[in-house]
């Protein structure tokens, strides 16, 4: 195990009715103007939003409001949140829904007392860290699946090139406090549900696949993390108003991608900065994109190195046998039937896209990423190339 530094400074409220609170916790992390960040209108038609409002004006907070928000987020609403939190003199930032409205609160924060681009920080030319007088952020989270409700990490698409970039911080944009009522998933359509469950297990997964020895105690939470997937996801898909599968789902989700599933180890995330390059050019929901590249992924790099993968296939999948490649092979098997099961595409085909441009996608890899990409195994562009052939 390596040496680690682990930092988790959110504040998780979690059960019925807590949306409620906003407004007293907005308050207690010294808001005194919020924001508040929405998609679709999903929040409003709902009531949610009312009663988010409403619990600001109890709490004496004013607020302004930003809205449109779409599901794989975009430049243009980071430069008109930032220009709107200035004209209002906003000091808090209180998204309302998924990962992309926080990813697109994370950003806004970033490029809040930034006198530059706030895409320098997306692109590499800026480190966030360096300019830690960010806005504070808060979260009511309606959808489990990014996890960004845990997490320092923020994910934007630039329209014009359609590049999508990511930051990694360890605390500065952690949002100060999350809200998490499981009875606010139970209208998600199941297809969102979904793709929600597969993309919190392949946060696990880019952890778990691992080249770094001695992390037992990690591998096993990660183990846990992906078997309780495996176990609540049917049951919210059959039955979406089940409060206790949802609870589970929504905090498995958090447990995901706060981090302490990788602690100690080098992590991968090859298969997250592949799928990158298909959501951005074809706009697909990021989790089934995730169900199409990761059996690929596993297929090729089994063939290199199969010991962590037979691993996920005994431990997690029951997957019995003593050949690493035989074992290996019936995991990847299964973790397609079961992400099947979930009403999820395997193959680029299943996900609507008979033709994919695999140099264009290639091509985008390389400019956004270098020649190398991944941690378990390190992947030149002909190996990505494979992989997204496999994945047809």
């Amino acid at each position: 195990m390596n040496n680690f530094v682990f930092q988790s400074p959110t504040e998780f409220v979690f059960g019925r009715g807590t949306e409620n609170q906003c407004g007293d916790l907005c308050k207690a992390y010294g808001a005194t103007k919020v924001m508040i960040v929405i998609g679709g209108g999903s929040a409003r038609k709902s009531g949610l939003l009312a009663r988010v409002e409403d619990s600001l004006s109890k709490a004496g907070i004013p607020y302004c409001l930003l809205e449109g928000i779409k599901p794989n987020p975009e430049d243009t609403k980071v430069y008109e949140g930032i220009e709107l939190a200035r004209k209002e003199n906003v000091d808090f930032l209180l998204p309302v829904g998924g990962g992309s409205v926080i990813d697109t609160a994370k950003a806004i924060s970033a490029g809040f007392n930034y006198d530059g681009d706030f895409w320098d920080f997306y692109c590499g030319k800026k480190n966030v860290e360096d300019y830690p007088n960010v806005l504070p952020v808060g979260v009511v989270l309606t959808i489990p699946a990014a996890g960004s409700e845990a997490s320092g990490n923020t994910v934007i698409t630039k329209t014009e090139g359609m590049f999508k970039l990511s930051i990694r911080t360890k605390a500065i944009l952690r949002p100060k406090f999350a809200i998490m009522n499981p009875e606010l998933t139970m209208t998600l359509p199941p297809y969102q549900t979904a793709a929600g469950i597969v993309d919190m297990m392949v946060h696990t997964m880019e952890r778990y696949f691992s080249p770094t020895p001695g992390c037992e105690a990690t591998d096993r939470l990660c183990e846990a993390v992906l078997i309780s997937c495996i176990n609540e996801g049917p049951k919210v898909i059959a039955n979406p108003n089940d409060y206790e599968a949802r609870a589970n789902i929504m905090w498995l989700g958090t447990m995901a991608h706060n981090g302490i599933c990788g602690v100690g180890r080098v992590e991968d995330w090859a298969s997250h900065h592949m799928e990158h390059e298909i959501s951005a050019i074809y706009g697909v929901t990021h989790g089934a994109g995730l169900s199409v590249v990761v059996p690929a992924w596993m297929t090729f790099v089994m063939r290199k190195n199969a010991t962590k993968i037979a691993q996920f296939a005994r431990r997690v999948l029951g997957v019995e046998g003593n050949d690493d490649v035989s074992v290996a092979t019936e995991g990847i098997n299964r973790l397609k039937a079961f992400w099947k099961s979930l009403g999820m595409p395997v193959t680029m085909k299943e996900l609507g896209i008979d033709n994919p441009d695999i140099d264009a996608l290639v091509a985008k890899l390389r400019i956004n990423k270098g020649d190398k990409i991944g941690g378990y195994i390190s992947l030149s562009m002909d190996d990505c190339k494979e992989i997204y052939m496999i994945s047809k």
